[in-house]
């Protein structure tokens, strides 16, 4: 009964048709200042970033960064969901971490909400075995500056004449 309670509400005022829930995930990436978000639900594979594919990424290098949960995991892990990226701040290389994150970190968690348990903890292990930065965040930030020097740590050179 609930469940078609839910439908009615989804459905746009005036319509007699219930439209289904949309299975869908959001999560985000992080690496430094910049902040990528994964939407993840149900669809034919595509991944795409900031509107264009993951496929146009430049230099080469980035994108097989950015690549690397869907070569960990396989194309057919990817096969039946679409992820949608948006990224901002930081640098290029920041971003290409935090989209990589976003994606593994989307993936989990749809198959954790609409799956099963057993294949998300797959997943999971999978990715941490190849590499703990695409499911837990890297907490390094940059050190402030401090007066009597010219850097965080280094000091000015000291001159007794």
């Amino acid at each position: 009964l609930s469940f078609l309670f839910s439908l009615a509400l989804l459905s746009s005022p005036g319509s007699t048709r219930l439209s289904p829930v949309m299975e869908s995930v959001q999560c985000f990436g992080r690496k430094k200042t910049a902040v990528a978000v994964a939407h993840c639900k149900r669809g034919k594979g595509l991944i795409r970033l900031n509107g264009s594919p993951l496929e146009l990424i430049e230099p080469d290098t980035l994108r097989a960064k950015a690549f690397e949960p869907v070569t960990v995991l396989g194309k057919d892990k990817f096969a039946n969901v679409d992820i949608r990226i948006r990224v901002q701040g930081g640098g290029h290389v920041s971003q290409i971490y935090a989209i990589r994150q976003a994606i593994a970190k989307a993936l989990v968690a749809y198959y954790q909400k609409y799956v099963d348990e057993q294949s998300k903890r797959e997943l999971k292990n999978a990715l941490l075995r190849y590499d703990r930065t695409l499911l837990v965040a890297d907490p390094r930030r940059c050190e402030p500056k401090k007066f009597g020097g010219r850097g965080a740590r280094a000091r000015y050179q000291k001159s007794y004449r």
